[in-house]
């Protein structure tokens, strides 16, 4: 039989390594998806263990061949749950968190605080007391009221404390603008024309030890152009500061790029390390300095392919258009576990992944569940000609973004995070239910 490439073929750059077809059904992590679904049942988020944790030993390695001891930090934000934070610190990563949550999380996970790094664009002086008296490595320090927030904490707790400057380096990331972190219009960091000041502050107050200086381009970036030009403004900023006393480390965040769709073409981590690399000597050298210490933040490039989405397909409508056929295939979850097509037109595949088909593929659109028609989850991919009710569909490089953004709209409960390893699973984050939800509100009798 004839499978169809482009309605039942699994793309290796999209999918989990582990992913493969056995009598028609896919496999993850060893375990058939059908039979996953019948145990967990749907929708369903699968989390391919040696997928999470050979990305992560990768780009640590792919880092560690062009630099000299270079930091990796976890980016949590695109995926945090105690195992998830145990595998990326096993294969010898920090660990980056953003929000108070986070950081008792991984508090609770049992991962070593020195080696966490706390970002965040308005930490409160309660969120800077826990850090601080926890034993938070480095804090991110993004403006001049939370450096006066972080020098009062620190002198009340007779520490230390070690922090980072974000610089917003105004380098503008070839991304979504929702993505771009270091226009000169946004939240993020402080102005480099104000480093020098707020720099000059920090080494007077002996309050703070400054690790150094902190920027980060954007995300979902597939070459390394943008990081050297911020490494040119990066870099000579750290040498102007130089003379002033000692910046051991430069971190320039995170951001490499994955495909979604078989139009996205990232290079390899190899290739962007390399070209990463060069680009800093290049501009250190022009500079007259020694290279810094490097920091780095991959989160997508680690979570995203290592997560799949399993849905149950409900509805089928076929609507005849000016430009021919579109089939909407109605899914029992959508934006309220992936609302990322929403937020920024973000672009995914799916397959059908209970059977093969050899029916001719059709222009298909893969929808939600909820009141809304901006809630898509594919906005445009070729599935086979019967796809039916009951099918069981699903979305690949789901693991980085979805949980993490997922909510409760039309109270609908969030989906299981279940991890796959050598034909296995194992629940990570259980399935939430309706009880959970209502057990929230007070008027029925919930914890005020």
């Amino acid at each position: 039989m004839t499978h169809p490439p482009e309605a039942d073929a699994l793309q290796p750059a999209i999918w989990p390594a582990s992913a493969h077809r056995v009598d028609g059904v896919v496999h993850v992590g060893g375990a058939s998806v059908d039979a996953l679904v019948a145990e967990h049942g749907t929708p369903l988020m699968l989390l391919d263990e040696d997928e999470l944790r050979g990305r992560a030993r990768r780009i640590r390695a792919a880092f560690s061949a062009v630099l000299d001891d270079p930091i990796v930090y976890y980016a949590g934000k695109a995926l945090l749950t105690a195992d998830v934070a145990r595998w990326v610190t096993a294969e010898g990563l920090g660990v980056d968190v953003c929000s108070a949550g986070e950081l008792a999380l991984v508090r609770a996970a049992g991962v070593d605080l020195a080696r966490v790094g706390y970002h965040g664009s308005n930490k409160s002086e309660a969120e800077l007391r826990v850090a601080v008296a926890a034993g938070v490595g480095t804090i991110v320090v993004d403006s001049e009221l939370e450096l006066e927030r972080l020098t009062r904490v620190a002198a009340e707790a007779g520490v230390r404390q070690g922090m980072r400057l974000r610089i917003n380096v105004g380098v503008h990331a070839s991304t979504h603008e929702f993505l771009a972190t270091s226009h000169e219009d946004q939240k993020f960091g402080v102005r480099i024309d104000d480093a020098p000041t707020l720099v000059a502050r920090i080494r007077a107050d002996d309050v703070l030890e400054l690790r150094g200086l902190h920027t980060h381009i954007g995300s979902q970036i597939f070459d390394g152009a943008g990081f050297a030009a911020a490494f040119d403004r990066m870099v000579a900023l750290h040498a102007s500061l130089l003379p002033g006393g000692a910046l051991p480390e430069l971190n320039v965040g995170g951001g490499f790029g994955i495909a979604y769709t078989e139009a996205d073409d990232p290079q390899p981590i190899e290739q962007i390390a390399a070209s990463f690399a060069e680009a800093l000597r290049s501009a250190c050298a022009r500079e007259g300095i020694a290279m810094p210490r490097v920091a780095i933040e991959p989160g997508r490039s680690i979570a995203g392919p290592a997560g799949v989405t399993v849905y149950r397909v409900g509805t089928i409508k076929r609507m005849e258009l000016a430009d021919g056929e579109r089939v909407y295939v109605s899914v029992d979850g959508g934006m309220s576990d992936n609302p990322r097509h929403v937020l920024y037109g973000a672009q995914y595949t799916a397959r059908v992944v209970g059977r093969s088909s050899d029916a001719e593929a059709v222009r298909a659109r893969v929808v939600g569940l909820h009141c809304e028609s901006g809630d898509i989850v594919v906005d445009e991919v070729r599935l086979p000609g019967d796809v039916a009710p009951g099918d069981l569909l699903a979305v690949p490089a789901t693991g980085a973004y979805c949980a993490s953004l997922a909510s409760n709209y039309n109270m609908t409960p969030r989906p299981p995070i279940v991890a796959v390893a050598d034909g296995a699973s194992r629940v990570l984050v259980r399935r939430e239910t309706i009880d959970d939800l209502l057990a929230r509100d007070a008027g029925l009798g919930g914890t005020a």
